[in-house]
């Protein structure tokens, strides 16, 4: 895999352990979104690509599953440590492509790599175990193995973490993988497959597609072969896919939308948690399924909490990503950036109050000014659709049940957080907030060992942690007489 300008690299195919260029096939151009330029040309899959890497990955489950945890833990950590000595190309990389600031590429191949070796080290610890005998000389086994081969749809927004952790979990529990990473951002995720490849996973295990999403996905998910999906994107998609996964009886692991709710109480800390918010709202510009986006925040604190929260966004350095002094980049295109305009001039529109941003900013990228809207009112589309971007809504509350309420009323169950002094009412939040993954006091709901998913319409089954190995695993009782 040979790269341009020594950075970012010459978009291919990666099947069967061959590195397949353009040629013939159909391509469409990668854009940088802080400049608009364009990276490269990304070939797409043909039926016969597609029909290839297919068996390919059936071939290489036959071999990756013989090889023992050890081994198969061997190459996870050579693979992460590759990549950790390729940082600096690897995150500019990851910058280029999807416009997060380098500083928060940095933080996310850290986490592309811990996760790689957790489950380097987890693979070794999928156990059965023996049951009591119910009569002499008998024996009854269960045992874990590993489902078959898995197809890996991933998003932009983390273009190394969404690839590592799907590729981790899988050959962690000893399956093979077709992945199609997102074609905004594919060259994170070929750097993976290269570091997997110079560490030694055999020809087959890992595969690396793209193409148009609707063709590819139904196509790659009805072949024989696929054993499991595992998504990371928007609902109406992934309803779409499950549909799909229905004629195969395939198992699932769906990460969806989310419209994170913060609570803060009267008696939280209000400059460690305004310090705190504002940099986990405009985390990659807000484009983070977690991100913090509702914001209710107790009576006696609004008034205070929307003046601070203003205060600091207004002094944010928006530009171009790898300039460290910045501290947001762009939209990732301009589809994107136009959505999230479209959903705050409605809020206005309905009676919001316009605090800070709402505008595109003038100039080469997809900018956005980061933004902030109080009093919104429950009408408001921006309320009840994910919006995705950098937009913070505020708005104010009175008691307990009112707030628990307002967090809960929506569909979405991925991530919520709360901030408060009161022990009791951290074990009150933690009991009735509706999400898969709570924050109290704290943003950081993520690391290798921990599970990642959500409940309700926003997704079912986890990634990371021993539920992510799990997924990939099937169950087996053997009756011994």
């Amino acid at each position: 895999m040979t790269t341009t300008d020594n950075l970012y690299p010459e978009l291919k195919l990666f099947i069967d352990g061959e590195w397949i260029s353009k040629g013939s096939r159909n391509s469409e151009p990668v854009f940088n979104p802080a400049t608009g330029e364009v990276l490269g040309e990304l070939p797409h899959a043909t039926l016969a690509d597609l029909d290839r890497a297919l068996a390919a990955a059936d071939r290489g489950f036959k071999v990756w599953r013989k090889l023992l945890p050890e081994k198969r833990g061997e190459i996870l950590r050579k693979a992460a440590q590759l990549l950790n000595s390729w940082a600096d190309q690897v995150t500019k990389v990851a910058t280029m492509e999807s416009g997060k600031p380098l500083t928060q590429s940095r933080i996310e191949l850290h986490m592309a790599t811990e996760v790689l070796e957790w489950y380097a080290e987890e693979g070794r610890r999928a156990y059965g175990r023996v049951l009591t005998q119910r009569q002499p000389g008998s024996r009854m086994l269960v045992v874990k193995e590993p489902i078959g081969p898995v197809a890996a749809f991933t998003p932009w927004n983390f273009p190394q973490g969404n690839p590592a952790r799907k590729l981790g979990a899988a050959l962690g529990a000893g399956c093979s993988c077709v992945i199609k990473p997102a074609e905004d951002t594919p060259a994170s995720a070929l750097l993976i497959a290269k570091a997997l490849q110079e560490a030694g996973v055999p020809d087959g295990v890992v595969n690396v597609v793209f193409g148009v999403p609707a063709e590819v996905c139904p196509y790659i998910l009805r072949s024989k072969v696929i054993r499991k999906l595992t998504f990371t994107g928007s609902i109406p998609i992934g309803k779409e896919l499950m549909k799909i996964c229905a004629e195969n009886m395939l198992r699932t692991t769906m990460e969806l939308g989310g419209h994170a709710p913060v609570l803060v109480f009267e008696d939280a800390n209000l400059e460690t948690t305004l310090d705190m918010s504002v940099t986990a709202k405009y985390r990659n510009g807000g484009q983070v399924c977690v991100s913090p986006t509702r914001y209710f925040v107790h009576e006696s604190l609004y008034e205070k909490f929307v003046s601070g929260f203003t205060a600091r966004v207004n002094k944010m350095k928006i530009g171009n990503p790898l300039d460290e002094t910045n501290q947001m980049g762009p939209m990732i295109h301009l589809r994107r950036r136009d959505a999230v305009n479209t959903l705050v001039q409605d809020a206005v529109a309905n009676g919001a109050t316009l605090n800070t941003g709402g505008e595109a900013v003038t100039g080469p990228g997809f900018f956005y000014k980061p933004t902030v809207l109080s009093n919104v009112p429950d009408s408001a589309r921006i309320m009840l659709e994910e919006p995705f971007g950098p937009v913070a809504l505020i708005n104010s509350f009175r008691d307990f049940d009112e707030v628990i309420s307002k967090a809960n009323c929506l569909p979405y169950g991925l991530a919520a957080f709360a901030f408060t002094d009161s022990a009791k009412r951290v074990k009150l939040l933690g009991e009735q907030l509706e999400a898969g993954m709570i924050g109290i006091n704290s943003y950081a709901i993520s690391v290798a060992d921990s599970p990642f998913g959500g409940i309700k319409q926003s997704g079912h089954g986890s990634e990371e942690g021993i539920e992510g190995l799990e997924a990939c695993l099937v169950t087996k009782f053997i009756s011994e007489v």
